[in-house]
C-alpha cells in the first residue's frame, strides 16, 4: 500500500511519462493485459490512456487491473490513469521510493 508521500513522488514521475498503452474501442482485451503486466516488470510505472471511441472510465478501469496486474493505483486525470508496481528483485528496481514516516 502506497502512502501520501509515495504516491505523490510517482506523480511526479508519471508527470514526465507519455502514455505507454493505449485502450480503444475493443476495450480491455488479454492482450492489452499482458502488455501493461510486461511493462510494469521492466518499468515499474505505467501511464495508459483510453481513447475517444472507448466507453470505459479511467478510474474504473484503473482499480479493475490493481489485482490482475499486482500494481498500485496513483492516479487518474482525464482519460489517462498511471499505475505502480514495485519490481519483484531488488537489484531491477528502478524506482526508489520515499521510507514511510520519513
Amino acid at each position: 500500500m502506497l502512502t501520501g508521500k509515495q504516491r505523490s513522488y510517482l506523480k511526479g514521475l508519471a508527470q514526465a511519462l507519455d502514455p505507454s498503452v493505449f485502450i480503444g474501442k475493443a476495450g480491455l482485451t488479454d492482450n492489452i493485459i499482458k502488455e501493461m503486466d510486461n511493462y510494469l516488470e521492466a518499468n515499474e510505472l505505467l501511464k495508459v490512456k483510453i481513447q475517444e471511441g472507448s466507453e470505459l472510465d479511467p478510474k474504473e478501469t484503473a482499480n479493475s487491473l490493481l489485482e490482475p496486474l499486482n500494481a498500485e493505483f496513483v492516479q487518474a486525470i482525464g482519460r489517462k490513469f498511471t499505475l505502480y508496481r514495485q519490481a519483484k528483485k531488488r537489484e531491477d528496481r528502478k524506482i526508489i521510493l520515499p521510507r514511510p514516516g520519513k
